[in-house]
């Protein structure tokens, strides 16, 4: 796999910011309590993420050590900005539903940590791979704790939008969901599978590496009978 593969595909999953480095983890329990919101926030989030890292990558070399941390926050307030200006212009309902939790975009860790982590030390072309990888994996991750809330919890799907469907009876919903023990109960089954899943690959790779070892061991033994 090369190295441009790689700075893509690590966010999705080997670093996925929330499963396995498990940052940013306050806009994913607060706000996923249906499938917009998910997605209204990882987007915003990987605009941000985006933006901020193409414009860090650029000027690097032109930011002094001592005040790259307020020159860091500067920029991604301004994109934040932008957000959600465009988001009360826009998408009012999404606006008041996510509500501080746009703002907090500025010190969500993800963007703060990959700015400070890679932007700052990496090209543009890596910058952009790295900040769409780790923005597509955090979306993933949303709309899948989204999902699961709205559909047990509240019995819908696009709450709020003319697409809204109702699927369960309310007597059979799980209201725990619709709180924030909910959000933390679907986040720890979600990543626990994914714990599960990668534990079964090391398994398998384990599994190979002794099998090759152990072919290499009695090729080599064989070998050294036929030189005999």
């Amino acid at each position: 796999m090369s190295n441009k593969l790689k700075t893509f595909t690590k966010g999705l999953l080997l670093e996925n910011p929330l499963l396995v480095l498990n940052i940013g983890l306050c806009s994913s329990l607060g706000v996923t309590v249906s499938v917009m919101n998910g997605l209204g926030m990882g987007l915003g989030m990987t605009f941000v993420l985006l933006m901020s890292e193409i414009v860090i990558s650029i000027f690097k070399k032109l930011i002094p050590s001592a005040i790259r941390l307020p020159v860091f926050i500067i920029v991604i307030a301004a994109f934040t900005t932008i957000v959600q200006l465009v988001l009360q212009a826009y998408v009012e309902s999404l606006y008041n539903a996510l509500g501080v939790f746009i703002p907090l975009i500025v010190v969500n860790c993800i963007i703060m940590g990959r700015v400070e982590a890679f932007a700052s030390k990496n090209s543009i072309g890596d910058s952009i791979l790295d900040a769409l990888g780790m923005g597509i994996g955090y979306i993933i991750v949303m709309v899948a704790i989204s999902f699961i809330r709205e559909l047990f919890g509240n019995g819908t799907l696009f709450d709020g939008t003319s697409l809204k469907m109702v699927l369960i009876p309310e007597e059979y919903r799980i209201g725990i969901l619709n709180s924030a023990p909910g959000g933390f109960l679907v986040f720890g089954i979600i990543g626990a599978l994914v714990q599960f899943g990668k534990g079964i690959k090391a398994n398998k790779d384990k599994a190979k590496l002794e099998a090759a070892e152990k072919a290499s061991k009695q090729d080599n033994e064989v070998s050294v009978q036929e030189d005999k």
